[in-house]
């Protein structure tokens, strides 16, 4: 063990160990060591490298934080003492550092599904009970909604609410389920998207100006909308299937209505047009039978005489070549027909001199 009753305590205690010397047989010995003595760094000159390096320090500080560069994309909201000072949109701007702080808002469009939600790799697609709704026909159906929005007040959006996005959702979902319940099952899934759609939109934006969260919506969109249960979907289809025959039965229906209807009207036309004809003709008729005998009236009232023996003599020539004529004194026992004592070319001569 080596001695220690050269040490004084000072000597111990202060750690001069430099002043002990180590004999040859190990012993120790207080006193000048022959050694090369250490020297102990000054206090003052390493105080003041730390202080150079916190100045530098506090001077990159203050000029990095002096400046700021706003995108595109994006608008700042300045705040000082937790008021808003002013908000900038794109460019490069100074503020006062320690003092002033930064709060930046993306001001683009971003999208979120209601009642379905992406996964992480953008693709896999969670379906959620948000989508399930009941209808006016009183039917579940589940609709999905895909929300476009953007920030349009920065500071309202930092400053007016907590969870803004949060709010937005839970806006869309009272607008969706306070809308879908005005319509049937059918219109919500076929024929009623549009008029969905623009409902919850109107109904969103008056919210969201009512509540001020600082969000704007751009659009909302149907993505799906189906029965929320296999069956359902199943029962559905047989529906549309049927409802599509019938739909094709009643297009052929109304085909052959149109290609009948025209035909009808067409051949109810020909005989109403024939009718017509046929009037104006018996009436011209009359009319030509009525003239000729009120002339043939005024000539008898002039020569009642003259005018009956040219009734009987025309009427004698009406009736002449068809008929056999026999002439006799009422005594004659034998007859002899008129036709076999004239040629043919004399009866026509008699009959060109009874007729002038």
């Amino acid at each position: 063990m080596p001695d220690f009753k050269g040490f004084t305590g000072r000597e111990f205690r202060e750690g001069n160990f430099r002043d002990v010397n180590v004999g040859p047989d190990g012993s120790y010995s207080s006193g000048p060591s022959s050694a090369p003595q250490r020297k102990r760094p000054d206090l003052k000159t390493w105080s003041r490298r730390i202080l150079v390096v916190v100045l530098i320090l506090v001077v990159l500080l203050t000029v990095l934080g002096s400046y700021y560069n706003v995108s595109e994309q994006e608008n700042a909201v300045v705040t000082m003492f937790g008021k808003v000072v002013r908000t900038d949109t794109a460019g490069l701007y100074f503020k006062i550092p320690f003092l002033q702080q930064v709060h930046m808002v993306d001001i683009t469009t971003h999208g979120t599904g209601i009642g379905y939600s992406v996964g992480a790799n953008g693709q896999n697609i969670i379906n959620s009970f948000d989508g399930i709704m009941i209808t006016k026909d009183f039917n579940l159906i589940n609709i999905d909604f895909y929300l476009e929005y953007k920030v349009s007040d920065p500071v309202a959006y930092l400053f007016n609410s907590r969870e803004p996005e949060q709010i937005l959702n839970n806006i869309a979902l009272a607008s969706i389920r306070s809308t879908v319940i005005d319509y049937t099952v059918d219109e919500a899934m076929t024929t009623g998207k549009s008029a969905i759609q623009a409902d919850v939109k109107d109904k969103m934006v008056r919210e969201l100006q009512e509540q001020n969260i600082g969000i704007q919506v751009v659009n909302i969109t149907i993505q799906d909308a189906e029965p929320p249960t296999q069956e359902i979907i199943l029962a559905f289809k047989e529906v549309e299937t049927a409802k599509q025959s019938a739909e094709t039965r009643i297009n052929q229906a109304r085909k052959y209505e149109n290609e009948q209807i025209p035909a009808a009207e067409a051949q109810a036309d020909r005989i109403v047009q024939s009718a017509e004809a046929q009037k104006a003709a018996r009436i011209a008729e009359a009319e030509g039978q009525v003239a000729r005998f009120n002339a043939m009236y005024e000539q008898y009232a002039r020569n009642p005489l003259i005018t009956k023996q040219r009734m009987f003599y025309e009427t004698l020539e009406d009736l002449l070549p068809d008929l056999k004529v026999i002439i006799t004194d009422g005594s004659t026992q034998t007859m002899f027909p008129v036709d076999s004592f004239v040629t043919e070319s004399d009866s026509g001569a008699a009959r060109e001199a009874m007729n002038p």
